[in-house]
């Protein structure tokens, strides 16, 4: 087998010092312009491609590169609506400090997930959506590098950028409160893991792991108690992924409850927008039942759906922005992003029993 040319053989055949082979193509400022061609010429010559850009970039403490840190399958990231919004934004602050993007999606799995971060060559990490949390920065924090969440919760002295998540909700919930609505059914994706498609018991808001699913329900869920709405009496759907198609399969089951409800709510537009499907299908019938989303995507206006802006862009180039160019002063390292409610055609009134 023949053997790779190295460094070493290029510096041997040239008569220079390694370092002056490493400068030929890392510093070339630091030759003369007819010593540099005479390297990079033998390089060609004995089938040398250079240094590892990989091992060069780390030994130097810069990649060149930044980590968007998903929960989901990869593909998520150019299918799922918001998300390509919020990456659009990411990209164009990574631009703007001409720094790369590795997208990096989340084993379900602990071990895996921190093995994934572990290993990925970047220079810090943007946290789109993360269920375990807390262990994730964790293994971040153990690498020394930076990061920036955008999490509910962060902590004090954490990089953050975000909504309120409960507020935005609740601001949608009593928009129906108003409209007269109290049976109602709230639709998430994987709320308890591993649960059927439909209708679902859970004891408490609090028992939903995944954070931005549990604010959100739980934002719904405080506008009801309002109005004398207890937890107990809320319909929870849960759908097994956060796309259309799932959206429409839990809507499905509504038909078989002994009271279906007058609302549907959902945690995101794409759930809302399957939910549409069934129910518009549904004829007079499904007309009458209002629904809600929650991000206002390209899809939502024409649909006239009802739902909650926030702005996706903003939200990406926010989060890129303070990781690759972190402010001094601490307090405005994290930014609190403001949210809508639009009133479309799909709420309107409870109809009368």
């Amino acid at each position: 087998m023949l053997m790779k040319p190295t460094l070493r053989a290029v510096a041997e055949a040239v008569g220079v010092s390694r370092s002056t082979v490493s400068n030929a193509y890392g510093r070339p400022d630091q030759l003369s312009p007819q010593l540099r061609q005479r390297i990079l010429e033998t390089a060609r010559q004995m089938g040398y491609p250079g240094p590892d850009p990989t091992a060069r970039s780390l030994r130097r403490g810069f990649v060149g590169a930044i980590g968007v840190l998903f929960t989901s399958r990869l593909s998520y990231a150019f299918t799922d609506p918001f998300a390509v919004r919020f990456l659009t934004g990411v990209a164009e602050a990574a631009e703007r400090h001409d720094s790369n993007l590795l997208l990096i999606p989340l084993p379900d799995d602990a071990a895996g997930a921190r093995t994934a971060v572990e290993n990925a060559a970047v220079d810090g990490f943007c946290v789109y959506c993360a269920g375990d949390e807390e262990s994730i920065l964790d293994t971040i924090r153990g690498r020394g590098l930076p990061f920036v969440t955008t999490s509910s919760r962060p902590r004090a002295g954490d990089l953050w950028v975000g909504i309120d998540e409960r507020s935005a909700a609740r601001s949608a919930a009593a928009h129906l409160t108003a409209l007269g609505h109290r049976r109602v059914a709230l639709l998430g994706d994987d709320v308890l893991p591993g649960a059927p498609v439909g209708p679902l018991r859970v004891a408490d808001v609090a028992d939903v792991p995944h954070p931005t699913t549990r604010d959100r329900l739980a934002g719904f869920a405080e506008a009801f108690a309002a109005v004398g709405v207890a937890w107990p009496d809320l319909t929870v759907l849960t759908a097994t992924d956060n796309t259309r198609a799932a959206g429409a399969a839990a809507a499905r089951a509504l038909a078989h409850l002994p009271e279906p409800p007058t609302a549907v709510l959902a945690c995101s537009d794409v759930l809302a927008l399957g939910a549409l499907d069934v129910l518009r299908a549904d004829g007079e019938r499904g007309r009458r039942v209002s629904v809600t989303g929650f991000d206002d995507i390209a899809e939502a206006a024409p649909a006239g759906l009802t739902t909650v802006r926030q702005p996706g862009e903003a939200k990406g180039r926010s989060a890129a922005t303070l990781l690759l160019d972190p402010p001094a002063d601490a307090a405005a390292g994290q930014i609190l992003l403001p949210t809508t409610l639009v009133v479309r055609s799909s709420s309107g009134p409870a109809p009368r029993s």
